[in-house]
This record gives structure tokens, sequence and C-alpha cells, in this order.
């Protein structure tokens, strides 16, 4: 995000190149759908910077045969460091009263780390998904571009150096620094397969992006560009490259990879056909006010979007369209007042100027101000966790009955070989089986206390984001069909079947949730009815081979994470119902109908309901009891799932010992009564 000037030409194509950048970033972190690809604007950023720093070193270089590099580092100091402080201060303070006390302590973390521009390297330690539903409450996730860039800026000046004076030639130096191109591309498509954070986050597996950029400034490519008769076709060709990835990829699509090359290559081509002289080129478009205007704002933009679209969502989650456009009003007051009074005014400091030392004592200074007013703000934060609040963060943290013994028993994604795990009695004759995903898990702490009590033999068959449901779905994270899903699942059941337990309990994520996984919402109503033949192929597969299967009705998604907005709510001094959701939103009764309809069809099955004790007629509660009810937005909180062990004994095992379980559907009002379990 940079406004280093090439030449002594200016250039307003990239200028304009920067609002269009700037303008796809926060139109998608601002939820306007119309461009779920808005975020390949760093990657166009990311080459701009190639070109222009690239460009200017070379001249550098052919001038005075070197660089002197800390003439170029007090350069940059003073065009990024005092804007990004201000904002990294101002959203601290903003966030002492917005967000909870351990959100401060975490959240002061990202300050500090983007003060040193290493938050990126944070990032891949904290294994923090860009696109995860987590990474809208950090105010600070944005700066890992501006890492990235710096650590760029850190390592291209000394490489280019070195490419010099080994003296290979002209065409030498544009060699190694393809060579560089290649390898940091290579690296970066297969570890977006293999490890997308680090292929995300790494600079070094971004570094193919800037050198892009550079081969761009070449001379000889320059020159190239410059005689190329049809460069304002190449230019017009390139900004559809750029549109066509706003328009077409999405948070699901496996990025940065090869993907990330089409906005990348899109960009250089803007790029070289803005040598030409020609003005039938883009940069007719991108040469208009209103572009040159927002791409001299560009990098406080930046700076100033996310923070603000990140706490108003806080305080009001159901933004509205004029709401949003408020916002971005507020966004570019923001702006502007910072362009103003900091930014311009530190960079143009004749003082600052005439003193390389002092621009880089200067920049020393608010590197150690940013990183000592984060250090404060996360130990003034551990001083506010109250008993409340340290209850809530506990709760979220506690594990399931099974994790907190082997957490190996939930298998991750890439695992497809089934892991039975046996709870209870092991030496039970009588077996129960829990069979699903993580919305199985949840229910494993109420359901080992029963079976320690009324000796019975639980084993467990659980499989992160798998349902039981015979149904392909596409994992978010692995950004491709979980096919290890559909592996593990008849592996599973062939087990499952093979063991002859005397119940199958299977609980999973909704079908409510599908219309998150479906890029295309026209698609949802055939996947319904996949979804349909896939619980009766599952049940009938258990029940034909003698089984009791008891289906749980999936429990309800809140519309915010409870824990943190419970904990919000209290530091706010608000009643923590304001995190109650309504039950319309939440539970999807209509979906539930259809599933009991199919389960009460198949002989030796029953749906079981549990959802009262989580919602009333009207609102789902994010508090029961003093307990939080789930520990993100549809996991149930580990302490209040230990209290539905009754409730939850008398819902499945309601059978005598003289009768066998039938199949019919139970309502949560079983009256109370002691009783033995016993299965048949």
């Amino acid at each position: 995000m940079t406004t280093v000037t090439a030449s002594k030409s200016f250039r307003p194509d990239i200028e304009g190149l920067r609002a269009l950048a700037v303008s796809g970033v926060i139109a998608f972190h601002f939820g306007y759908t119309g461009l779920p690809g808005g975020f390949v604007g760093v990657d166009i950023f990311f080459v701009i910077s190639g070109y222009l720093i690239t460009k200017h070193l070379q001249q550098e270089i052919a001038k005075h045969g070197t660089v002197n590099l800390w003439i170029f580092y007090a350069r940059r100091a003073r065009r990024l460091l005092p804007a990004s402080l201000f904002v990294i201060l101002t959203t601290l303070l903003v966030g002492y009263f917005v967000l909870a006390p351990s959100e401060q302590q975490l959240y002061s973390k990202g300050a500090l780390f983007a003060s040193t521009y290493i938050i990126n390297l944070w990032l891949i330690r904290w294994s923090l998904d860009y696109f995860a539903v987590d990474a809208a409450n950090n105010p600070f996730i944005h700066f890992w571009s501006l890492s990235v860039e710096e650590q760029f800026y850190l390592a291209w000046p000394a490489l280019l150096l070195l490419f010099t004076r080994m003296r290979p030639g002209r065409h030498g130096v544009f060699l190694l620094m393809a060579t560089v191109a290649a390898i940091s591309f290579g690296l970066c498509a297969w570890l977006t397969a293999v490890s997308q954070p680090w292929a995300f986050y790494f600079s070094p597996f971004r570094a193919w992006e800037f050198a892009l950029g550079g081969l761009a400034s070449m001379a000889l490519v320059d020159t190239w560009a410059k005689r190329f008769p049809y460069s304002p076709v190449m230019g017009w060709l390139g900004l559809g490259l750029i549109a066509v990835t706003y328009v077409s990829v999405s948070e699901q699509s496996p990025f940065p990879g090869f993907i990330a090359l089409v906005p990348a290559m899109g960009t250089v081509m803007v790029l070289l056909s803005g040598v030409h002289q020609s003005l039938r080129g883009p940069k007719a478009i991108l040469a208009v006010r209103p572009m040159q205007w927002a791409g001299k704002l560009s990098y406080s933009l930046y700076l100033w979007h996310w923070p603000v679209i990140v706490y108003a969502m806080m305080l009001m989650p159901e933004l509205t369209s004029v709401q949003r456009l408020l916002l971005l009003v507020v966004t570019f007051a923001l702006s502007l007042f910072s362009y103003q009074f900091v930014e311009n005014p530190i960079r143009r400091n004749t003082w600052l100027i005439a003193g390389t030392r002092r621009s880089l004592a200067f920049a020393a200074l608010l590197t150690m101000t940013g990183v000592t007013v984060a250090y404060a703000s996360a130990t003034l934060a551990k001083h506010n966790l109250s008993p409340q609040q340290e209850m809530i963060v506990e709760t979220a943290e506690l594990p399931s009955a099974v994790r907190a013994k082997d957490e190996s028993c939930v298998l991750d994604l890439e695992t497809v070989k089934p892991k039975p795990c046996v709870f209870g009695s092991p030496s039970s004759n009588e077996t129960v089986v829990l069979f699903g995903d993580s919305h199985a898990d949840h229910w494993s702490t109420p359901l080992i206390d029963i079976a320690k009590k009324d000796n019975i033999r639980l084993v467990t068959y659980l499989k992160s984001s798998c349902r039981a449901t015979r149904i392909t779905t596409r994992d978010s994270k692995l950004r491709r069909d979980y096919t290890e899903c559909d592996d593990w699942r008849e592996l599973a059941v062939k087990e499952i079947i093979a063991m002859k337990p005397q119940m199958v309990i299977i609980s999973q994520l909704s079908i409510s949730h599908l219309t998150e996984e479906i890029g295309d919402p026209s698609e949802f109503s055939a996947r319904k009815v996949e979804w349909a033949q896939g619980i009766r192929s599952t049940v009938q597969a258990l029940s034909n081979a003698g089984i009791n299967v008891v289906f749980l009705r999936d429990v309800p998604t809140h519309t915010s994470y409870l824990d943190k907005c419970v904990a919000r709510a209290l530091w706010q001094g608000r009643d923590p119902s304001i995190c109650d959701t309504p039950r319309a939103a939440a539970a999807d009764d209509d979906d539930a109908q259809t599933e009991k309809g199919i389960i009460s069809s198949i002989k030796n099955a029953r749906y079981v309901d549990m959802t009262n004790f989580f919602c009333s007629h009207t609102v789902c509660h994010a508090m029961v009891n003093g307990k939080l009810t789930f520990r993100d937005r549809h996991h149930i909180a580990t302490p209040y799932a230990e209290s539905l062990a009754a409730p939850l004994e008398r819902a499945i095992f309601k059978e005598t010992v003289a009768r066998a379980v039938r199949a019919q559907p139970v309502s949560e009002t079983i009256p109370e009564g002691a009783f033995a379990i016993r299965l048949q």
C-alpha cells in the first residue's frame, strides 16, 4: 500500500490501480456480496509495490552504483509507521470500551505484533484462517499484509544489490529475479493445499507477487511494452482478469495458490500498458478524479476500514445497508484526517528528511511506543478480568469429556481410519455407540456420565466436520469436497454393524448449515433431497442390522459467539440476554420436522429433540441458570452439557428393563423419576 513514485513522471494509472485494490478489499470486508473476491485487492498492492520499489532501486543503482539502504529504510519508515501507529493506538483505545477483557488481552498481542510488523508470523503460529469466522473479531488482522510488505522492503533491496554485484548483466538479473519468483510461487501453490495459513501469511511464499512486479519494471520488459502495438488491449485484458477474480473467487476458493496468479498477472498487464503513450488503455478510467482521490488515500483507507467495520459489527451484529454506507463515510473521514494531519506532515517533515539517523531513531521510537502501549493494554485487561469474566473464559476453553481424555478420539480432517474410543464401563455387555461430528462430541460429556452411572459401555466414532449422514459436503478449511469424511463414514458404519451394539446415537450438524457450504443458492433444494436420502441411508443401514438408532436433533445456532457476546455485555454493563437469538433464526423447526418424519418411518429408530432445554417458544438463550449454553455459536458449553445428563438420560433411555427401545419421537417433557437403564 505504498505511494512511491517510480519515476519523475507521475503514473495516474497506478494511483487508479491502488483505488481499485482498496475498493475491492473494503467491499469484501463490508459484506458486499457482489464482489466475493475483493480480498485479492491485497495481491494487486503486492505487485504494485514490487513494481515501484524495484524500479526505484534500479534507478538508484544505475545512478550511484549502489543503494543506500539506511536512506531507503528511513524513507519507508516516515511513510508507513506514523499512520499505522495512530490507527493501532486508536483501535486499542476504542477496544477498551467495546471488547471484553479477555479479548483485550488477546488482541493487545495483535497490536504488539502489528507495531513490529510481524503479525503475519503470529497469525501462522495462531493458525488462524484469514477467512475463518473468528477472524472477524480481530481488529488487527489486516496488518498481516503490511507486515509482509515491510518484510519485503527489508529483504528485497539487499537481494537486488546482491544480484547486481554478481554482474550477470541485464538479462542475468532478470533471470535471477524470475527464479526467485518461480520458487516462491511453486512453494505457495503447494502449501495452499497442504497448509494454507503458511501459504497465505508467510512473506517468502508471497514474494513471487512482488517479484512479478519487479520483473515488469525491468528495462527490457519496459522497452518491449512501449513498443508493443497492442499495449492498450493488454491493459484492458489485465483489468478484465482483475474483474473476473473480484466476482468469481470467494473465501471458499483454494487461495492464494494458482488462483492468485490471475489478479497478479492482470495487474502486471495493466502496469505494462501504462508505459505506452496511448490513452486508449485502462488509464482512461483509472485516471478519473474519484479514482485518483481514493488511490491517494488508499493506505489510510486500508488501515481504517477494518477496525471500523469490526467494532460496528460487534455493537450492531445486523447492520443494514444504510448503516454500512454510513460506516464507509466514517472510514473516509478518518482516512482523510490521518492523511492530512498524521501521514503527510511527518512524511514531509524537513527536520526528519534532513537526517537519516533522525528518521530511523523516530521509527524506533514509534515502534517502541506501539509495543509499550500494547503491553500496557494487555496488563490492564488482565487486571480487569472479574470472576464472571474468568468463568466465561474457562467455560469456553473447557473441552468435552472425550477430548479431555484423548484429543485424537475426534479425528482430524485428513484421517480416514476410524478410531473407536471406549468410555463408561468397558467390560459391560450393554454397548452404546455415539456416531457423528463435533455436534456428537459435545453430547459425549453427559453421555459418559450416564454410561458410568448405569454400567454402559459407550463407544465413540467421531470425526471433525464429518456428518453421519451419507452426503458429500465441501469443507471450508480444505476448500474442496470432503472425501475423507465419506471414506471414514463407510468404514465406521461397517465397524459399528460388526460390533452389534444395542444402540447407536447419531448427532450432527444439521441441514440448515448446508447453505454455508454451497456457493450457488440454487443448488440448495437439490441438496436438501440428497440430505434426506443420506439420513435415510445411514439410519436404514443400522436399522437393517437390528440396531436401535436414536437420532438427536441438532442444537440451535446463535447469530453471535456467545462466549464473546456475553463477556462483552457484562463488561459494558448490559444484560447477557442481549445475546439471545430469536428461535426462528436459531432453530430451524421445519427442517427438524423433515428429519423427524424420516426417522419415524424407519424401524428401530427414534427422534429425540432437546431443543427446549436451550430455547423457549420465542428465543434461544445465551445463559440458563447462570451457565453459558454454548461456547461459541453452536457447540454446547461443557458445564451446561454436564447439567443435561438427567434429562438426556430420560429422553434416550426411557424404556424399562422389560421393554426394548421403540421407534417413536420423544419430547423433553418426560416426567422425572429414577429408573435403571437396560438395553436389549
